[in-house]
């Protein structure tokens, strides 16, 4: 457990010695968030009856930015087989990377989440409702990407093939917190949704670094 420890903790330190990757993930959220007033109107109607889904899609979108990075750099330089041959275990490594990448891009985007929900004239009551679906969406974003990230480590174009691997796998995270928010704005409870974003979080928790732990090993 001190190894992993000490594995989170550099690949966080890593992350705030090149803090580009996050800044860049909370700005392009920010601005999806910024472009739907263009291009629906400044109805504060439709734009509230949008935000439950733009939030979520700008979000999980922004989370993708860093995901092709998370294996790449130590691969070409030889820390990953360092890392493999430590004996913390393929999955234990591709954990401390998914519990790195939430706390450096899912945490910064969950932060910002007031800003864009009010560009989107989201009701301020259903803001933490929006907060708990985009802090569970993204971590389960997190565990899926480590593992799309493990198994197209080495292909050509693979940064191109991640997103199309991981996305499909996250729709459901979509669809359950875009209920919840809608729910939560309409004065219903948003509870049933959050809970099932929990449950799809629990699945994938030791599921994706299992899969990303064997990829890594066959590679």
């Amino acid at each position: 457990m001190s190894a992993w420890r000490a594995l989170l903790g550099r690949e966080l330190r890593l992350a705030l010695r090149h803090p580009a990757d996050s800044l860049a993930a909370v700005m392009f959220f920010v601005l999806v968030a910024a472009l739907f007033p263009f291009g629906i109107g400044p109805a504060p109607e439709a734009l509230a009856r949008l935000a439950p889904g733009a939030l979520l899609a700008s979000a999980l979108l922004a989370a993708l930015l860093p995901l092709d990075r998370l294996f790449g750099a130590d691969a070409e330089d030889g820390t990953l087989d360092q890392l493999l041959l430590s004996g913390i275990g393929p999955a234990a490594v591709a954990l401390a990377k998914a519990a790195a990448h939430w706390l450096t891009t899912g945490l910064p985007l969950l932060l910002a989440t007031p800003i864009a929900a009010a560009m989107l004239n989201l009701a301020p009551g259903a803001w933490p409702a929006a907060m708990a679906a985009l802090g569970l969406a993204t971590g389960f974003l997190s565990l899926l990407g480590v593992a799309g990230a493990a198994l197209t480590l080495g292909a050509r174009r693979g940064g191109v093939l991640l997103p199309l691997l991981v996305l499909p796998l996250a729709i459901p995270a979509v669809i359950f917190g875009a209920a919840g928010i809608e729910a939560a704005a309409a004065g219903l409870p948003a509870r049933p949704y959050l809970l099932l974003l929990g449950a799809l979080l629990a699945g994938a928790l030791p599921l994706a670094p299992l899969a990303a732990g064997a990829a890594l090993r066959v590679e």
